[in-house]
């Protein structure tokens, strides 16, 4: 059996490791998939962590669920019009047969097996088996590293977008923006229409929020940030990517009439509370945002294809260097999404 070298996790909350392992065979509804680049960011050091699934007999896996690659080989059932086409990967591993999957709301699967890079292997390695589900084609002319922000970086933004119905009409606040989904918040806000902030505490992530159109603010300290960030009015719609009670609070707090907060991590532990009467008086909405649909990362590829979305990474990784990248984001010094680039 052919060998192929890369990074798996042995254990949870460690570092991968770099080691060699059998190239995979697909099965039954699965394709072989030669990766081409994967994307790097928080979510997968929260994956790495054990925080969406810590079973020791998911071990030892392979990391990254935000790959791209050609489809070099089909599995028994699995529709022959995949081979040869590039992929990205739907982080969700979808029944397909459910209500919610039959209603095109996929990360609601009723059945769901987990995600890509925790409960089967991601793109952390140059071969990857994935469900046929969970191969979606993109663009041929989309370069391969800066298709990595297509299913994750920026088909959350949309679901965010579609979650919160920002229109026009908004004035939307992105906590956390200079990173790897909140730089991409910011371009999917501006491209509905709506005045858009990127609250971030580097100068370089300020600069580039304000490269891209949007108003830069500073937020060291949300005790002392004010709620009149848009000339003096209120956002309608918070994007708390950081999920800390200080962020939750703020967002609750600065809010105006009818406004949203969407909250999105999935770190253990963080609590946030909000006044019932504040909500009332308001007319106010938390919505929790759970990844995508699979026509999202659809349309994700088409926003980049067509140049409304630019993809923002900041560093590029070869093989056996990815543990910088890693480094990068948990010193909050990587602007954008990371690459891993296997070509």
């Amino acid at each position: 059996m052919a060998e192929q070298a890369g990074y798996r996790v042995r254990e949870w909350g460690q570092d991968p490791q770099w080691e060699s392992f059998p190239i995979p065979s697909p099965g039954s509804h699965e394709v072989l998939v030669q990766v081409e680049a994967c994307g790097v960011g928080l979510t997968v050091l929260n994956c790495i962590d054990g925080n969406l699934g810590d079973d020791p007999g998911l071990l030892p896996r392979v990391p990254g669920h935000e790959l791209v690659g050609r489809v070099v080989e089909i599995g028994t059932g699995a529709d022959p019009g995949l081979e040869g086409r590039r992929v990205v990967a739907y982080f969700y591993l979808s029944c397909g047969h459910c209500e919610w999957c039959q209603a095109g709301r996929e990360q609601r699967c009723a059945n769901l097996a987990g995600q890509i890079g925790v409960h089967r292997d991601g793109g952390y390695a140059p071969w990857v088996v994935l469900p046929e589900l969970n191969a979606v084609p993109v663009p041929d002319e989309l370069d391969p590293v800066a298709a990595t922000v297509v299913p994750d970086a920026v088909a959350t933004p949309v679901h965010v977008a579609d979650r919160a119905d920002i229109t026009s009409a908004d004035r939307v606040a992105v906590i956390g923006a200079g990173g790897g989904v909140g730089i991409h918040m910011v371009q999917v806000a501006r491209h509905r229409g709506a005045a858009v902030a990127g609250l971030d505490v580097t100068e370089e992530k300020l600069a580039e929020i304000e490269r891209l159109g949007a108003l830069a603010v500073r937020s060291d300290d949300f005790e002392g940030l004010e709620h009149g960030i848009f000339e003096d009015a209120r956002p309608t719609v918070v994007v708390d990517l950081l999920g800390t009670t200080e962020t939750a609070g703020w967002a609750l707090d600065a809010l105006g009439m009818g406004g949203r907060m969407v909250a999105l991590t999935t770190f253990p532990g963080r609590q946030a509370g909000f006044s019932a009467r504040n909500m009332v008086f308001r007319e106010m909405s938390i919505l929790g945002s759970r990844y995508s649909h699979r026509a999202q990362v659809v349309e994700a590829a088409r926003l980049v294809t067509e140049g409304h979305v630019e993809p923002i990474v900041g560093s590029v990784a070869g093989p056996q260097e990815v543990l910088g990248l890693h480094e990068q984001i948990r010193s909050q010094r990587l602007i954008g999404r990371g690459a891993l680039d296997w070509r």
